[in-house]
């Protein structure tokens, strides 16, 4: 089982990538892991694009493409794989099913978490972090005993430059104009399923278990 998982900033992408490897021991596969990767290894891969990195370029889509190609083809991933980060483009995906097709794989599954943005902004707007320790707080979701205090060593919280509202909308615009072509485009080929990203934890892995699960795709907003 080969899943794609768009998500936007704020909308629990990550703790559901998580569940859906543990649950079906497949791994999740970033490409700037893989990239990293390469480059420790010393790879011929990797070796291209830390000339292309230490240069300031961005690594071409032919690297990216033979990295993923290399990835999926490890034993670890003969269940299946979850790509994160890749395709980010039109082209990309084209490239992406050309390749997979080429070695006997294909994408079964593209989900995608939907949060309003409203939320999203509440979400990472509110969150704070200790100055001093790092322990983090939520000003609507995990307040701290003392507003504007860690409750751990007592010190100021700060917010994050990328968390405040004016980054964060601008953020989710960056992905949204990043991924509608992308969602349209698989949705296109009938991989696309979009799940509620609202709601508690629980519901949303068992949304994911159930399209996983049943091999089908559809709306489930």
């Amino acid at each position: 089982m080969n899943v794609i998982l768009f998500g936007p900033p704020g909308s629990g992408k990550g703790t559901q990538a998580k569940f859906i490897v543990d649950r079906f021991a497949i791994p999740q596969i970033s490409t700037g892991d893989m990239l990293r990767s390469a480059v420790k290894a010393n790879s011929p891969l990797g070796v291209m694009a830390k000339e292309i990195m230490d240069s300031g370029g961005l690594v071409s889509d032919e690297i990216v493409l033979g990295l993923v190609s290399e990835r999926v083809t490890l034993d670890d991933c003969k269940n299946g794989f979850i790509l994160d980060g890749f395709p980010r483009t039109i082209p990309q995906a084209d490239s992406l099913i050309s390749l997979l097709n080429g070695i006997g794989k294909k994408i079964d599954h593209v989900i995608s978490l939907s949060v309003d943005n409203s939320e999203l902004v509440v979400r990472l707007s509110g969150r704070r972090t200790c100055s001093v320790c790092g322990k983090g707080f939520h000003l609507a979701y995990e307040k701290p005993v003392k507003e504007g205090f860690c409750d751990s060593c007592n010190n100021v919280l700060v917010q994050r430059e990328d968390d405040s509202e004016i980054t964060v909308l601008n953020r989710l615009q960056v992905y949204e104009n990043q991924t509608s072509s992308l969602k349209s485009y698989f949705e296109n080929l009938g991989l696309l399923t979009t799940v509620c990203g609202s709601g508690s934890i629980s519901d949303i892995q068992m949304q994911i278990c159930t399209i996983l699960d049943s091999g089908g795709a559809g709306d489930h907003t």
